[in-house]
């Protein structure tokens, strides 16, 4: 290795040495604003020096990882959404009778893994950083002890994580059988070659298996079921950190993965994305609909906007890569707004998610509720959001390739959404004489969440109605990479 790549992998060794500061720090004495203030400043570090990295102009640093635009423009999404979660978990975590240091050891680990994921170029990349990533999360995940529901999410993440790794790992062994290699390019020029059908059906067979484990990480239908009890029973602000960073980066990686090898050039596997996609599009929606758990309806709120965004990925080429893109740049910002309320909400004995308790809270919270109802809308999709601008692309990407059946699916199940979004608004600005207690509640929301709310709310109206500045730097992003 030379000088070059040590500053291209400058945001990887950050955070990996923030991890061990923000260790050493807890070993010296435990203060949980100095932790949090930590972890927070070495994030923002991380994401200082990525325009250094991208001065250097080698983008392969060992077989292992492909830092380019691509990648180097993932890494920023998923430490920007990582400094929001680390702002929003600091007052969640002061309400708690936890230890709370060790809850951002884990967040930083779990955000190497995910930044590893996004940069990996070979499979001996891809399992680390997927396994970081998985490893963190369990602990993540069940960290309130005291509360059974967050043991038992973080038991059924751990069962259902382990059982997608084995399908992930069956699929790289059956890759390499066919190709001799796990790196992603080569594997690319050697699955375009002409070969005998026995080895191209072993090929489509650890294709399909890489995309059962994917499938499992994306909870897209039919290997969604750990999703809604997963969201319920972790804590607020690691509920959005699960839909945010966690899909983001394996979303980024099955893009690369997946166009480098043309996946348009292989229909069965093309088939089955279609139908996982229109799966994930009805079920979702249509199971949200029964949910009177917020969190519960935004976890298969989450199985649906998979299923929007894969849409657009079977569209593929320039214009489906970058509405892929704009879309889950949309999606983190009004998440991690959505569980940023409840997080805000929550107090000390368990978090604020039966839809009875967000009862006439605009009465007594107007501030807290507008942005809730703002980042609501959003997810539906309404106009002069930045997810109205996130479904506009993944409809003319779609419309662009001829795809139908599926633009028909997105479209009529974006109105079904749109119900149980306003169900929510509707309780939430329902009559005074029925004042939940929590709306009723008067505590204050800490500057760090407050700051972090507002700056998501505003970046949401604002891409809403100004798109094309993020546009043009994800085309700038993605030219190298197609």
């Amino acid at each position: 290795m030379t000088d070059v790549d040590f500053v291209a992998l400058s945001p990887l060794i950050v955070l990996a040495a923030t991890s061990i500061a923000v260790m050493a720090a807890i070993a010296l004495r435990r203060k949980h604003v100095a932790t949090a203030a930590l972890t927070m400043l070495g994030l923002a570090a991380a994401l200082i020096v990525l325009p250094l990295a991208a001065s250097r102009p080698s983008s392969r640093v060992t077989p292992l990882l492909i830092l380019d635009p691509y990648a180097r423009f993932y890494i920023g999404v998923v430490l920007a959404a990582t400094i929001a979660t680390a702002g929003l978990s600091y007052g969640y975590l002061e309400k708690q009778s936890v230890r709370r240091e060790e809850f951002y050891v884990l967040l930083l680990l779990a955000t190497l893994g995910a930044v590893v994921l996004v940069a990996s170029g070979h499979f001996a990349s891809f399992f680390l950083g997927l396994e970081t990533l998985s490893v963190s999360l369990y602990g993540l995940i069940a960290y309130p002890r005291v509360r059974a529901a967050s043991i038992e999410a973080g038991v059924k993440y751990l069962i259902l994580a382990a059982v997608s790794s084995a399908f992930l790992l069956f699929g790289m062994a059956l890759v390499y059988a066919r190709a001799g290699t796990m790196d992603f390019i080569r594997i690319a020029v050697l699955s375009g070659a002409v070969r005998p059908v026995p080895e191209i059906t072993l090929l489509l067979a650890g294709l399909g298996a890489l995309l059962v484990g994917i499938g499992f990480k994306l909870a897209l239908v039919p290997f969604h079921l750990w999703t809604p009890d997963v969201y319920q029973g972790a804590p607020a602000p690691i509920s959005g950190f699960v839909a945010t960073v966690s899909k983001v980066a394996v979303a980024a990686l099955l893009v690369r993965l997946f166009t480098l090898m043309n996946i348009h050039a292989h229909r069965p596997l093309l088939l089955l994305l279609t139908a996982i996609a229109l799966a994930s599009m009805v079920v979702g929606n249509l199971l949200a609909l029964l949910q009177n758990n917020v969190k519960r309806i935004l976890a298969y709120s989450s199985i649906a906007h998979l299923g929007y965004l894969l849409v657009a990925f079977l569209a593929g080429g320039p214009l489906g890569v970058t509405a892929v893109t704009f879309y889950l740049v949309a999606y983190v910002v009004t998440t991690l707004g959505a569980f940023g309320v409840i997080s805000v909400l929550s107090g000390g004995e368990g978090d604020t998610d039966r839809l009875d308790e967000y009862r006439a809270i605009f009465w007594r919270r107007p501030w807290v509720s507008a942005i809730f109802a703002a980042t609501l809308l959003s997810l539906a999709g309404l106009p002069l959001t930045v997810g109205f601008v996130g479904k506009f692309y993944l409809v003319v990407a779609g419309v662009g390739s001829a795809l139908w059946f599926p633009v028909i699916t997105l479209v009529a199940t974006s109105g079904v959404g749109l119900f149980y979004y306003l169900r929510i608004i509707a309780t939430m600005f329902d009559s005074e004489r029925e004042m939940s207690e929590v709306a009723a509640a008067g505590s204050t929301v800490p500057l760090a969440s407050a700051a972090i709310l507002t700056a998501l709310t505003l970046l949401l109206l604002y891409l809403g109605v100004s798109p094309t500045p993020l546009i043009h730097v994800i085309q700038t992003a993605i030219v190298g990479f197609l």
